[in-house]
């Protein structure tokens, strides 16, 4: 069943049309993500989610009851803001029970499930100290126990990691994933950063800069095999190659100005993947090998000269040009190539990939 369910939702901010036409399914107790550029629309649609914004024209539901119209205190929905909005003179016990006091419960109850609650993320030793005595991470975990011990039917999360350092992060990333786990609430989780929408979600919808989704699906469907140019360059990185699609001795190449012909696959279900059609060829950075020696059994072999080296520590990432003056990234892991002869800026390198860890993608 669905979670929340869009039909035909569109948002205008006076005369700016935020959202047009939306349709949306968010699968119930599942970590769904919304991925997008910054100014694409996807707070709008948290907000309008949690009814904080009205719809312009179209139909929101919330497991199949239509919440379209209903205020903001009627619908089981929490929000958790990038800045936590936390209450400075309530310790963390009171911000926590805050929403279980509105409601009028019996202070037994409220107890229990406040301190259930902060077990849960690990904030029970915290319970009576101030909100000006606990880290950033605290602080969130606060945020999500207050939003959480409401029982909400979904959660939403406004890119509540934003103001974290990376390795605090990373950590509370991990939480979040066993705290969606263990309640199996749906959360949904607004961002732009490519690598927290990867590690968190079971699905993610990926937004275009107008506002559109151009993708849903598990991160590595959406990773491995996207629609668009967009959502290839959006999620992660790539090379785009352009060129005419061509049948030669039974089989299919790129044509590419100024390159070899590329052995691409065809999928013969897309009607554009055609003979004389300019289309485009993704192929991911960490698809290609990369090497000073000549090397047999790939399906596609180009030269080129270093540009420039990045270190990364677990990789290393090398800008190339190739012979029509296009600079393309290769990612190569550094344990797998350690003994090797060296690859120095200003190099000629081979470079080689299979035809199958590509994908043709519709210009």
């Amino acid at each position: 069943m669905d979670a929340i369910r869009f039909e035909h939702v569109t948002k205008w901010y006076g005369s700016e049309e935020i959202l047009t036409n939306i349709n949306l399914h968010i699968p119930e107790g599942k970590f769904f993500a919304l991925l997008g550029p910054s100014g694409c629309g996807k707070t709008t649609i948290l907000r309008l989610i949690a009814g904080f914004e009205q719809v312009s024209s179209g139909k929101i539901f919330l497991e199949e009851i239509d919440v379209t119209n209903v205020p903001v205190n009627q619908r089981r929905v929490n929000t958790v803001f990038q800045h936590y909005a936390l209450f400075p003179h309530l310790n963390v016990f009171e911000n926590v029970a805050y929403g279980l006091v509105i409601k009028g419960l019996p202070k037994q109850e409220i107890h229990d499930r406040v301190l259930r609650m902060l077990e849960k993320v690990h904030l029970e030793r915290q319970a009576q100290k101030s909100i000006g005595q606990l880290s950033g991470g605290q602080r969130q975990r606060v945020a999500i126990a207050r939003a959480i011990v409401n029982e909400p039917k979904v959660l939403l999360l406004d890119e509540p990691l934003a103001a974290l350092d990376p390795k605090l992060k990373e950590r509370m990333l991990v939480e979040l994933i066993d705290l969606q786990y263990e309640l199996k609430t749906t959360f949904v989780y607004v961002t732009h950063d490519q690598a927290e929408a990867l590690a968190v979600a079971d699905q993610m919808a990926i937004m275009n800069a107008d506002g559109d989704i151009e993708q849903i699906g598990t991160p590595k469907q959406v990773y491995e095999f996207p629609n668009t140019s967009f959502v290839a360059q959006f999620v992660g990185k790539t090379n785009l190659f352009r060129g005419i699609l061509e049948y030669i001795n039974s089989k299919w190449y790129l044509l590419v100005s100024g390159l070899e012909p590329l052995e691409v696959s065809v999928d013969s279900t897309k009607s554009w993947a055609q003979a004389g059609h300019e289309i485009l060829l993704s192929v991911r950075p960490e698809k290609i090998e990369i090497s000073k020696e000549e090397e047999a059994n790939f399906s596609n072999h180009i030269q080129a000269r270093v540009d420039s080296i990045i270190y990364h520590g677990r990789a290393t990432e090398y800008l190339v040009v190739l012979s029509n003056k296009k600079i393309i990234t290769v990612f190569e892991q550094n344990e797998e190539h350690f003994a090797r002869d060296v690859i120095v800026e200003g190099d000629t390198v081979n470079l080689y990939w299979q035809k199958d860890n590509a994908l043709l993608l519709e210009k």
